[in-house]
């Protein structure tokens, strides 16, 4: 195709012309971009500062943050393609069509989701404290989003998805800062119980872990078929806790069997 002079300056003459006219929305939608983008990172950063000097949780913050982040960046796309004369009302369509198919695909995703916010938000438990739920009883480790990351005794690690984590039971052994033992000695009836009590409390006094209060408690828990059984209740830090359980069950037994009283089978209640 030869074009001759004539039609060269033409067109570049109705490119100019429409350059011209339409630089000042070109202008002003890339001055509404860059100004945009930079009020979205100072909002960002103080809504963030607020947070932090709230004491918010370091998750929550930083979930809320980069929510917020995202949120203000389409509104600000919006804006931009509205000014530069393009037609937004179907771009909007198009992306709530979007965001209805994506939640309805991820309705369990979702229902984490929103477990994980109560979590972060009522804190029925924080990182580190030892936790009973959903079967598992652990370390926690990191509360994420969707799920909270746990350790097991035996060094596995769990994770439990947060929705149901936050509406099934939860027992928080840490959150008292203090945990008692529960266990039980059973000793035949030919026994002393005076005898067999001021053993048992004696072992539970002179164990330095054993709190002094509350009070270690020994007492007849029942009178069984076959044994006088006895509650012994000793408290302890939680950090203490594993070695008070193992340490009152071997001195406890050493302690009886010296004495010449018999321990008949018993049962351990955690």
């Amino acid at each position: 195709m030869n074009l001759n002079p004539e039609q060269v300056s033409k067109y570049v003459t109705r490119f100019v012309d429409i350059l011209v006219d339409y630089s000042p929305k070109l202008i002003s939608a890339f001055l509404i971009l860059f100004v945009g983008l930079y009020a979205i990172r100072l909002i960002n950063r103080i809504i963030r500062k607020i947070m932090i000097q709230r004491n918010l949780d370091p998750t929550l913050t930083k979930f809320l943050s980069d929510i917020l982040l995202w949120a203000l960046r389409i509104l600000l796309f919006v804006t931009f393609i509205s000014k530069l004369g393009i037609e937004t009302s179907s771009f909007v369509a198009i992306l709530g069509a979007m965001g209805l198919a994506v939640g309805l695909s991820l309705q369990g995703s979702l229902s984490n989701f929103a477990g994980g916010m109560l979590i972060i938000v009522f804190k029925p438990f924080k990182v580190g404290d030892t936790i009973e739920a959903q079967g598992v009883v652990a370390t926690v480790l990191e509360i994420q989003i969707f799920v909270t990351k746990m350790l097991t005794a035996n060094n596995q690690t769990v994770f439990v998805p947060n929705g149901s984590l936050s509406n099934g039971n939860i027992i928080n052994y840490s959150m008292q800062g203090e945990r008692r033992a529960d266990l039980t000695f059973a000793i035949s009836y030919d026994s002393d119980i005076k005898k067999a009590k001021e053993i048992l409390l004696d072992v539970l006094n002179n164990n330095p872990k054993v709190l002094k209060k509350p009070a270690p408690e020994v007492f007849v828990k029942n009178l069984s078929a076959s044994s006088i059984d006895f509650a012994v209740r000793p408290w302890a830090k939680n950090a203490n806790y594993g070695a008070v359980f193992s340490e009152t069950l071997e001195n406890c037994k050493i302690a009886l069997d010296e004495a010449g009283i018999a321990v008949q089978p018993y049962t351990i209640q955690k």
